[in-house]
């Protein structure tokens, strides 16, 4: 059992690791924060899409953002559209479980607006439909995705493609790359002075 233990969290460490070095996924992450803080200057919102442990980490990422992370300071419009379950499951059972996202980006986004969606495989359809949806209205569209970015790839402005196919890896790593994210957002809106 301890070497079970001791494996899981080396195979974690190595793939943080990778990270260090993968200039591609660092520069997005760059690019990621100027369109998310631009988002916020012109009083946009950034929704958030996911299914399952990527649902819990996008509700997770938005309450950093909608709250706060490091310190106190005004909040911002961020939301995970899987929050209202009411809604939720009447769009899934008068429609499609295909189409709970797309309908309320639909409703909710506005041009400038940020969508992020969370898919370890990159193919859930339902987040792909909301991406769809948000490239039409003219939002930003972010992916955080596992080794091939799926489907996804094809719909979103920023792809972050964990260079990884173990699922609870991938979700690691989007959640210390989320986290890393919205510090800089809340550093670059709302400078701590010294």
């Amino acid at each position: 059992m301890i070497q079970l233990i001791k494996s899981r969290l080396q195979a974690s460490i190595d793939l943080k690791t990778s990270l260090l070095s993968n200039e591609l996924i660092l520069q997005t992450i760059q690019s990621i924060v100027k369109d998310i803080v631009a988002c916020y200057q012109n009083d946009g919102k950034v929704l958030w899409a996911g299914n399952g442990g990527s649902a819990a980490d996008a509700q997770h990422l938005a309450a950093e953002l909608s709250g706060r992370f490091y310190y106190d300071r005004p909040p911002l419009f961020s939301e995970a559209l899987h929050v209202n379950t009411s809604y939720t499951t009447a769009v899934a059972n008068d429609y499609s479980y295909d189409v709970i996202y797309s309908r309320l980006t639909k409703a909710m986004g506005r041009k400038g607006d940020v969508l992020i969606g969370l898919s370890t495989s990159g193919n859930s359809v339902n987040v792909l439909k909301a991406l769809e949806a948000a490239n039409q209205i003219g939002m930003v569209t972010i992916a955080f995705t596992g080794e091939t970015g799926g489907k996804m790839k094809d719909y979103a402005k920023h792809l972050i493609n964990i260079p990884s196919k173990d699922t609870p890896r991938i979700q690691e790593c989007h959640m210390i790359l989320g986290h890393t994210i919205c510090e800089l957002i809340e550093s670059e809106l709302f400078p701590k002075s010294l």
